[in-house]
């Protein structure tokens, strides 16, 4: 489990997180949600350790990550599995050399055993047999599959995912969203998503938390959030006429 107690970050005297708490559940796909600007990214950034915070405190499995050193942090770190929006991929590397990377920078696996848990990686997200291929030369759904299978050659305990499904087709990100959820599930990581994507959200949001300038607003499940009074989540999530009645739909099936 990840812990958020009361941290809050500013900067030049712009409060943009106000003392946040939250807890984040292992084996289950946690969200992060907000408008732009809310603070979300920027509590995401102090919870890895990007940024640090002006007060509170993060912890990871009952290990404060504020109070430790540089040298310490890294350790934690290594647990941490990162999706990043674009992917992040090397373009001058293949996808095998990508998902190597991680493996070679932090383990102590023989090349043999780096092999092998590259083609299980590979195998995990569908994409056996692209070993060679450079990231130009696959689609942008299969580029973030093989960033999710960089993400998880480490073996993550912590998975944080930044906006998975940008610049995808529908379909794909139905894809993407399952393969996020059963690989959380199989392998019961901490996955903490940020995310604007409300289909995502109702689909396989086990946790939901939104923040609003720069507070933890609400909290709940992705039954409550379609139940939910809160006027502001409201106006966030289902902000015309048109979502309005998708929420109603919803209420009534669920």
């Amino acid at each position: 489990m990840i812990q958020v107690n009361n941290i809050s970050k500013s900067f030049d005297g712009n409060d943009v997180l106000k003392d946040i708490t939250v807890n984040f559940h292992p084996g289950k796909v946690n969200f992060i949600i907000g408008r732009s600007g809310s603070g979300k990214s920027v509590l995401t950034k102090c919870i890895v350790g990007l940024m640090e915070v002006n007060k509170g405190e993060i912890l990871f499995d009952e290990r404060n990550f504020t109070s430790m050193d540089r040298w310490s942090r890294r350790s934690v770190r290594q647990e941490m599995g990162m999706l990043f929006q674009g992917s992040a991929l090397f373009d001058s590397m293949t996808v095998e050399e990508n998902i190597m990377f991680p493996l070679k920078m932090f383990s102590k696996l023989s090349p043999a055993e780096i092999k092998d848990r590259v083609d299980f990686c590979l195998q995990r997200v569908n994409l056996t047999g692209k070993n060679k291929l450079y990231p130009s030369e696959i689609s942008g759904g299969m580029q973030k599959r093989t960033g999710i299978a960089r993400a998880i050659a480490m073996n993550p305990k912590y998975l944080f995912c930044d906006e998975p499904n940008s610049g995808l087709d529908p379909q794909t990100a139905i894809v993407i969203d399952n393969l996020i959820r059963e690989i959380t599930y199989e392998f019961n990581i901490t996955t903490v998503v940020v995310s604007h994507d409300m289909n995502s959200v109702i689909e396989i949001g086990d946790y939901i938390n939104f923040i609003y300038q720069g507070q933890l607003w609400w909290s709940g499940n992705k039954n409550e959030i379609l139940r939910t009074n809160n006027q502001e989540l409201n106006d966030f999530v289902f902000p015309s006429e048109f979502m309005k009645e998708i929420r109603d739909t919803l209420r009534e099936s669920r």
